[in-house]
């Protein structure tokens, strides 16, 4: 909503403009009127809709063109002033005033007109039959009030309405000529309605709708008042409610009765709810909520995200076979402008056999996003209403930033979820197809995926000590001369070489010395292709030589080509390493990381009083289990 009004009041001379203006602030007629009243502002406290209000007069004796059309451009809403008794004030309203005021502000964003009949102590008669004609011609006018400044009738009204003009404006909403809904205000009561329908069964059953009456209004309502607006919608049409529920139909229907009886307000309170501005766009504001994140700290969903991603697939998945159609992902994103997944996401994460996203794969997608892209994942949480439904500020709630990377390498322990894991190779090496066996995708499986739909990355689950953990595999392009900061940042390291091709190792080891020698960040080297012969290297060292040389696990030999789904152990060793980093081989004892050791002590201590009679082998065993 907007933080303030700016009201302008225009028309001939001595039609009462100021002496308006004089008497809403004096509630009472002025003996003397100035030419023009300067400009006043009324403090949102004492306005009905709690907004500072800015009222300006305009003087033809005392202001220039120029000046008015200064005016004009800032005015939020303008009140034509005529007045009842003048028939040529009223023909100045269509022959002069709209087509200059038209003529000064822009086509797609006009300002909303207010018709003001003053002097209406003087007749007896109303100028609402001359007037109505010139309503119906010019869409910009909102309405037309009749009003006193002598006996002060309708005077607040009169602003209240021009208030109401520029919060709730018809224009965006409603088009008079159809005596119908704008197709923007039905896109965005249709996402409205397909959020609040939480079982997605088309229909807002008495819950739903109750939940949405307290999300929009802080009120829910009474059964007797439910079943009276279901009554209202039945009277109309038929299809409006269905099994006693309202429908997308009845929803919209409602919200026609709304504005065709003036309440706007009702309509626009629910759209500002949901996040959309006076041009029915979702807001900066509510799609990319503030959140700080430092250097060397990740983004992670936190449980409660989980929880409502999970709530969003079981309401999708409406065959509940724990995967995700075409069909029902693309029923998932209606309330999307576009469709953020293509078909890369499909090789990025687990399917089933036909190729559709799992209950797994679709959560380690949305992790992907957040740990790779916070800000769009925050956006999509905005399309899907988490703010709403889970009732916070923002869906920045659903964020959790981890602490310094640095801080963990101290400590020796994390309480991350997401690790990252670059994987490094010269081209043909194997790296693409170390990634889709993480899916567990066979080399056969791999073979049908089109050039086109493949990805540079690949995310599933791993158990580390019993805990669920999310490693993300990245295919690094293999240009040795430009690896870029984003490249080297991860960790853990796979470099991957092809035992089959004599000159694939020469690039794993020039990385890493060029990058990783020196580093802290773990490094495995992966002899792809390992059911293939294995030919000699055209480098100085073996490569078994190289790994001693340099303090590093042997390379681990690796294939996809198999019957079955390939092996994953290596995964979890990866999510091991990048886990506790300083279990590198030659850094630390080769059997119990430099963690395990303190944190064996550290239970050993809080455990003794269980564990006091145990030999030794069987007490660390206890404790592992612990871990």
């Amino acid at each position: 909503m907007r933080k303030d009004v700016r009201i302008l009041l225009v028309g001939e001379p001595k039609v009462g403009k100021t002496s308006l203006i004089m008497s809403l602030v004096s509630e009472e007629f002025p003996d003397e009127v100035p030419l023009r009243a300067e400009e006043i502002t009324i403090p949102a406290d004492v306005t009905p809709e709690r907004v500072p209000t800015h009222i300006v007069d305009y003087s033809e004796a005392e202001q220039s063109d120029e000046q008015l059309y200064q005016e004009i451009s800032k005015a939020n809403v303008i009140c034509i002033v005529y007045s009842v008794n003048n028939k040529k004030s009223i023909e100045k309203v269509t022959s002069h005033w709209i087509p200059l005021i038209n003529d000064r502000t822009d086509k797609d964003s006009r300002v909303p007109l207010i018709l003001v009949g003053n002097k209406s102590d003087l007749v007896e008669h109303s100028s609402m039959e001359t007037i109505l004609p010139i309503m119906n011609q010019y869409q910009d006018i909102e309405t037309c009030v009749e009003c006193s400044a002598k006996n002060l009738k309708n005077i607040s009204e009169l602003f209240y309405y021009a208030q109401k003009a520029v919060l709730h404006p018809t224009g965006p909403l409603y088009c008079p000529e159809e005596k119908e809904l704008k197709p923007s205000c039905i896109k965005a009561l249709t996402r409205i309605f397909k959020v609040s329908d939480l079982d997605n069964d088309g229909i807002l059953n008495d819950n739903e709708l109750n939940f949405f009456q307290r999300t929009c209004f802080n009120t829910p309502l009474a059964p007797q008042a439910l079943e009276d607006v279901k009554n209202v919608v039945r009277r109309n049409m038929t299809d409006g409610v269905k099994d006693n529920g309202l429908t997308l139909k009845g929803f919209l229907f409602l919200h026609t009765l709304f504005i065709q009886r003036g309440r706007h307000e009702t309509t626009w309170t629910v759209l500002r709810r949901f996040g959309y501005d006076d041009d029915l766009e979702l807001t900066q504001e509510y799609l990319f909520p503030l959140i700080k994140i430092p250097a060397d700290c990740t983004t992670e969903l936190n449980h409660n995200a989980y929880l409502f991603l999970q709530s969003v697939f079981d309401k999708h998945d409406k065959d509940r076979d724990c995967a995700l159609s075409p069909d029902e992902v693309k029923d998932l994103f209606k309330v999307f402008p576009y469709m953020p997944w293509g078909p890369d996401v499909n090789n990025t994460v687990c399917t089933n056999e036909q190729g559709w996203i799992t209950y797994q794969g679709y959560l380690s997608q949305w992790t992907l996003t957040t740990y790779l892209d916070v800000q769009r994942s925050l956006e999509y949480l905005g399309y899907l209403g988490y703010s709403i439904i889970y009732e916070q500020e923002s869906q920045a709630a659903a964020i959790t930033v981890t602490r310094n990377k640095r801080i963990d390498l101290q400590k020796k322990q994390t309480q991350r979820s997401v690790f990252r894991c670059n994987v490094l190779g010269a081209r043909g090496s194997g790296k693409s197809g170390f990634l889709q066996a993480f899916l567990g995708r066979n080399l056969q499986r791999q073979r049908r995926i089109r050039e086109d739909h493949k990805s540079f990355y690949a995310i599933s689950t791993t158990y580390v000590y019993g805990q669920e953990k999310y490693l993300l595999l990245h295919e690094v392009m293999p240009d040795f001369d430009f690896l870029s900061e984003a490249d080297l940042a991860c960790d853990v390291v796979c470099l991957v070489y092809d035992i089959n091709n004599p000159r694939s190792f020469e690039y794993c080891a020039k990385v890493y010395k060029q990058y990783f020698i020196d580093s802290k960040t773990p490094c495995v080297l992966i002899a792809a292709k390992s059911d293939l012969h294995e030919v000699r290297q055209h480098y100085s060292l073996t490569p078994h030589e190289f790994c001693r040389k340099h303090k590093l696990h042997p390379p681990q030999p690796f294939t996809c080509n198999s019957t079955d789904a390939p092996n994953k152990d290596i995964y979890t060793r990866l999510t091991t390493m990048a886990m506790y980093p300083s279990s590198r081989p030659g850094r630390s004892l080769s059997s119990l990381t430099q963690w395990s050791v303190a944190t064996l002590c550290q239970l050993a201590r809080r455990c003794s009083h269980t564990c006091f009679w145990l030999p030794l082998s069987l007490f660390l065993l206890h404790v592992l289990t612990l871990c």
